[in-house]
């Protein structure tokens, strides 16, 4: 235990790479913390872990949060079935995780000190500072902002940082900034950045149409409680179905977006974004929930599912209201419970067939086809229900 050590939150990218020597000429030892949240495999895990140790960590540490960001995330999420400003389905919500694990290694070394690689122009700096403020007393050390005061490219001063102590940097750091996790894949920088069209190279996950396959695909999600519990049938655990359906559908193009929109710090903010699976269990909930649910519950529990990704996304993933609104939206699902039919042949992804007991149906009465209400009691409805403006039509009626 060494009360110069600090828990940093490492990724491997530039600016956390940058971090570790910078941080250790502070005369502080760095414990680097992989958090692995998906979207890596053996061989960026081999790569991240043997990164931190060639720029002189003292110890790396990887640990798992794909389970956590799917029940705190990806069910409320889904559950909710809203997006932020109608576009963007949370891609950045991992990093919750990430400085929740790594406050729970800061605890476990007896240290205070914890450090990231945000920069000061961005979300998620927020994002981090106010979960570390919210979790417990710890000192927050953020290099990347710290040498914003004085140099203005920083990218390209971390990089020559780098190259002068002999590190080199991935060539895919010069221009995107890339991050993976369970839920998909964002990319913003270069010509992103530049308000242009993303070039061909900007996806990973999600395939050209040139490329997509000649057959439809077909696929069924069954769900209980608003929880997705079950792929084609068999039961899967929710990470697997995240990684599953994300091979499955991004062959297909699903899942693909572009986000503009307002950010935290107030500057319109503009990424790529690739999430297959939420895109089509966002699509198969909302398809099984709004047959399942009454008329004033499909018009209220939107304006609930909102807030809740508006705190999600603003950085306020410990408020208390967020606590209050998660209550709410799973009190929601007592009736969400049964099958999904979704089907693509590219690039969107739609819900075919449902197959639930909770269906609102009424025996003897399908929508404009029959009923089992008579013409007079019809027109009598009609009647009592346009009053108010058939006597304000009435009274206010000029010229005749």
């Amino acid at each position: 235990m060494s009360s110069n050590e600090v828990v940093l939150a490492f990724s491997g990218g530039l600016d956390t790479s940058f971090c570790v020597p910078y941080l250790k000429e502070k005369g502080l030892e760095v414990i680097t913390l992989f958090v692995n949240t998906g979207g890596v495999d053996a061989e960026e895990l081999a790569f991240i872990e043997n990164r931190a140790r060639e720029l002189g960590a003292k110890e790396h540490i990887t640990v798992d949060g794909g389970q956590d960001i799917w029940e705190e995330v990806v069910v409320p999420l889904v559950q909710g079935g809203e997006l932020y400003q109608n576009q963007y389905p949370l891609l950045c919500s991992d990093r919750y995780i990430i400085v929740r694990k790594s406050l729970e290694v800061c605890r476990a070394r007896g240290t205070r000190k914890f450090a990231h690689g945000c920069t000061g122009m961005g979300n998620d700096q927020v994002r981090f500072d106010l979960t570390v403020k919210a979790l417990g007393d710890f000192e927050i050390i953020a290099p990347i902002r710290e040498i914003q005061q004085e140099h203005t490219n920083v990218r390209v001063y971390e990089q020559e940082y780098l190259t002068q102590l002999g590190f080199a940097t991935r060539p895919k750091f010069t221009r995107y900034t890339i991050n993976e996790n369970l839920l998909g894949v964002t990319t913003s920088g270069s010509e992103i950045d530049e308000w242009k069209a993303p070039g061909p190279e900007t996806y990973k996950l999600t395939a050209q149409p040139s490329e997509w396959p000649s057959e439809a695909l077909r696929l069924q999600i069954t769900f209980e409680r608003g929880v997705p519990i079950a792929l084609d049938g068999q039961p899967i655990e929710g990470p697997a179905l995240i990684a599953t359906l994300n091979k499955s559908l991004g062959a297909y193009g699903v899942g693909r977006g572009m986000y503009t929109g307002d950010t935290t710090v107030g500057l319109k903010g503009r990424i790529v974004f690739e999430a297959p699976a939420i895109v089509a269990l966002l699509a198969a909930h909302r398809a099984l929930e709004e047959a399942v649910s009454t008329n004033y519950q499909n018009a209220f529990k939107p304006t609930v599912a909102q807030k809740w990704v508006e705190l999600v996304y603003k950085g306020f993933f410990y408020e208390p209201l967020k606590a209050n609104l998660e209550a709410y939206i799973s009190s929601s699902q007592q009736a969400v419970n049964g099958t999904v039919t979704l089907e693509t042949s590219g690039g969107t992804v739609q819900a075919v067939a449902i197959d639930s007991k909770h269906i609102l149906r009424r025996t003897g009465a399908v929508y404009a086809q029959s009923a089992d209400w008579n013409v007079t009691e019809a027109e009598g409805f009609i009647k009592l229900l346009g009053q108010s403006s058939t006597l304000h039509a009435l009274v206010n009626r000029t010229g005749e």
